[in-house]
């Protein structure tokens, strides 16, 4: 891998207490490669190779079943995953693909599992990145289990605005398709979804969204610490 990106993966919680020493071991066997839009990188049920880290673009976590498909998370830079599967040396329980052009750094998981038997600050970053990983679960499952579909796509909005900037306007970056999926709704539920938030203060333009009320909005979602985070 280029020396001229180590700077920037060096800085991710994961990496940066690491001694120099297994950082740049970790780094001498990965490499970084770039993808076109829609490529699976990893599928579903195969054993886990390599830790991807997205760098430049975006990645869709997703899953099937019984001839369905969910969208379960977007990556963005710079950020891991299938982490867990890397560390356990376990199967993929999602499948990834890119939503644009990425790049993305794979750190072969062999050498992970090695440097976390020796590296105690590796140790330690990888303990924290996994219990922030379950809580972001434990949310996700909060969001479907306890919220009507309204209630959902509602702060969806309300996160997405804020990590667009917080202004009345902003662009959705997902399409709504696969937005759909993500909150657990068919395309026309979304629809509709976005229809009945009108009330509210939202008004759609294509992938352009204006919050006017912000104030309503907020009432009607009650969005909480204990199930939302700033982004998804």
């Amino acid at each position: 891998m280029p020396e001229s990106h180590r700077p920037d993966i060096r800085k991710l919680d994961l990496f940066s207490e690491m001694s120099d020493e297994n950082f740049q071991s970790l780094m001498h066997a990965s490499y970084l490669q770039t993808f076109p839009p829609q490529i699976e990188l990893i599928t579903e049920g195969d054993a886990s190779d390599f830790l991807h880290v997205v760098v430049d673009g975006s990645v869709e976590l997703f899953a099937r079943w019984n001839n369905r498909e969910t969208s379960v998370a977007i990556v963005r830079p710079i950020s891991t995953f299938i982490l867990a599967a890397t560390l356990r040396n376990a199967p993929n329980l999602m499948s990834a693909r890119t939503l644009e052009k990425s790049r993305v750094v794979l750190i072969p998981s062999e050498d992970v599992r090695r440097i976390f038997d020796a590296d105690n600050n590796f140790a330690r970053a990888i303990v924290s990145e996994l219990a922030s990983g379950y809580r972001a679960s434990i949310k996700k499952t909060k969001d479907l289990k306890l919220r009507t579909s309204l209630e959902r796509l509602a702060n969806y909005l309300l996160r997405q605005q804020i990590r667009e900037g917080g202004g009345p306007e902003f662009e959705l970056q997902t399409e709504k398709k696969r937005l759909a999926s993500y909150l657990n709704m068919t395309p026309e539920n979304l629809s509709r979804a976005f229809k009945s938030l009108k009330p509210y203060g939202v008004e759609v333009n294509g992938s352009k969204i204006t919050i006017s009320n912000q104030p309503d909005l907020v009432k009607f979602a009650r969005p909480s610490p204990l199930i939302d985070d700033k982004t998804v």
